[in-house]
């Protein structure tokens, strides 16, 4: 598999952070992740009704935000190719993953795949309509939700670029997602945040004990297309 690779302004020696954002907004995920964002802020403005749950519904997200980056990047990013009832499940988002770990350089691959927001975009709308017991949390939680969606989107993507850390609060970040990458893919599974859900799971080890894993580059020791 063959993917585009952009390097103007996320590679070299002098990366600066708008350079950076000048080549995030080339890609479709962050458009279609500040389209819900930007529609359900103006439509739960428009509602009002706010209320104390407003505020509780982003400190509980933030919360859990990690823990479901965890579950995510465990049971569905690394998920190994399966045959059930004769058929292979290798689900686009896996096989997608397994390229990035092959080419971690590749800024396409650093994104939500674009067809994914076929089915993500109306679960998390769904989600908003049915899942609380008033529109107006609802729209809370797709604001928040969107939000951290941005967040995740942007730092992986910065990490993954030459942008160098300066701030104590990122360098740890960017070592704990690159120790992914580059010494174990079986530890550091958090994205956003290093010491969080990672440590609660038991995959947040002292890097100097793990070994450099063979298969980091190549999950499961398969190819990208899971063959």
């Amino acid at each position: 598999m063959t993917t585009t690779r952009h390097t103007s302004s996320a590679f070299g020696r002098d990366v600066t952070l708008a350079g950076a954002a000048r080549e995030f907004v080339h890609h479709p995920s962050p458009w279609s992740i500040g389209a819900l964002f930007v529609g359900a802020v103006i439509t739960r403005v428009a509602l009002g009704a706010w209320t104390w749950a407003d505020a509780l519904v982003p400190l509980v997200m933030l919360a859990l935000f990690p823990v479901l980056e965890w579950i995510i990047h465990v049971f569905i990013l690394h998920w190994r190719p399966k045959r059930i009832a004769g058929l292979t499940v290798d689900p686009l988002l896996a096989r997608k993953h397994r390229a990035h770990h092959g080419d971690p350089r590749n800024i396409p691959l650093d994104f939500i795949p674009a067809p994914v927001f076929l089915w993500l975009a109306p679960l998390l709308l769904a989600i908003a309509l049915l899942g609380f017991p008033r529109l107006e949390l609802g729209l809370t939680f797709l604001i928040v939700i969107t939000a951290l969606g941005l967040a995740y989107e942007w730092t992986h993507f910065l990490i993954h670029t030459d942008y160098k850390p300066k701030t104590a609060l990122y360098k740890a970040t960017w070592r704990h997602h690159r120790n992914h990458h580059y010494r174990n893919e079986h530890y550091w599974f958090t994205v956003t945040t290093s010491g969080t859900a990672d440590r609660v799971f038991g995959t947040e080890p002292d890097p100097d004990t793990v070994e450099k894993s063979p298969t980091a580059k190549r999950l499961h020791g398969l190819d990208v297309a899971g063959a």
